[in-house]
């Protein structure tokens, strides 16, 4: 079924799992990425850049998404990732995605709750989900770099103010991850998730997944992470594998038979991670017989 964010996270917080959150970087991924989500039974969150829904057309990937949703027994979100433009949210909304992120987290604190009240009053008056971000994620998105001297973790106190004064559903932390990080991995800061968990009800969110070591895993869906994205290991896979692919191939072969072991790659992965998001200490996994 389609859902909101809000539902999906509503659902892993009673289960103390987390909602894997996987950006599609064309139209080619979508559908293998429901068919894992089916095959786990857990629930999904399709992301897309701003770039990536003006690339391949807002009310396109909803469609996909909408029908794919309707004709497999699984849950799905549509989120629109770091939006930064009300315009861009405006057109998501209106096209029928069923969540978006507005990220103001290079804004300065006050303007940024300003602003994402602002779309967070939009949304809920159309029944969307909204995600925030407060502190920020290092490494690059859609071309915006964030250096190690410019990232801010998130403070406590801040996470406090910035939930009860904008109601977000979701909020978007930073406590050492990267975007982009693919070649190593980072050391997250968990007792600061912690305290933030112990100050705000919210469900957190983690950014650049692909970065994040697996075993760390558990501990921070314990303490609080409801959404976990991952993006940059499913770009990387999914070209390294069409680099083999189109190299090797005959001009006049048909594309699918190139890319569709690109998208199985992609499917492998986020299967993979659903499983592990549904967390060893979630009741839904215990004694679940998949590994």
């Amino acid at each position: 079924m389609y859902k909101t964010l809000k539902e999906l996270t509503d659902y892993a917080d009673k289960l103390n799992m987390t909602v894997g959150a996987f950006n599609m970087h064309n139209l080619e991924m979508l559908p293998e990425m429901i068919r894992a989500a089916k095959e786990t039974g857990l629930p999904i969150v399709i992301q897309t850049s701003v770039d990536t829904a003006k690339y391949i057309g807002y009310d396109v990937i909803v469609a996909v998404c909408k029908q794919l949703a309707a004709n497999n027994p699984v849950d799905v979100a549509l989120h629109l990732d770091h939006a930064r433009d009300f315009k861009a949210i405006q057109d998501a909304i209106a096209a029928g995605y069923s969540s978006v992120m507005f990220d103001g987290s290079n804004l300065p604190f006050k303007e940024n709750i300003a602003k994402t009240k602002a779309v967070v009053d939009y949304a809920h008056a159309r029944g969307v989900s909204v995600e925030g971000e407060l502190g920020t994620i290092g490494g690059t998105e859609e071309g915006i770099s964030v250096s190690e001297d410019d990232k801010e973790y998130t403070r406590p106190s801040d996470a406090i103010k910035f939930v009860a004064e904008t109601g977000v559903d979701a909020l978007a932390v930073g406590i050492g991850t990267n975007h982009g990080q693919f070649k190593s991995k980072t050391n997250v800061k968990v007792p600061l998730l912690q305290k933030i968990h112990e100050s705000v009800e919210v469900p957190l969110v983690i950014h650049g997944g692909t970065g994040v070591k697996e075993e760390d895993y558990a501990e921070l869906i314990n303490n609080g992470i409801r959404k976990f994205n991952v993006g940059t290991e499913l770009l990387v896979n999914w070209t390294q594998t069409a680099k083999g692919y189109f190299e090797a191939t005959e001009v006049n072969k048909s594309l699918r038979h190139n890319i569709i072991p690109c998208n199985e790659k992609v499917k492998e992965i986020v299967k993979h991670k659903l499983l592990l998001f549904m967390n060893a200490d979630s009741p839904l996994n215990r004694g679940n017989s998949h590994g």
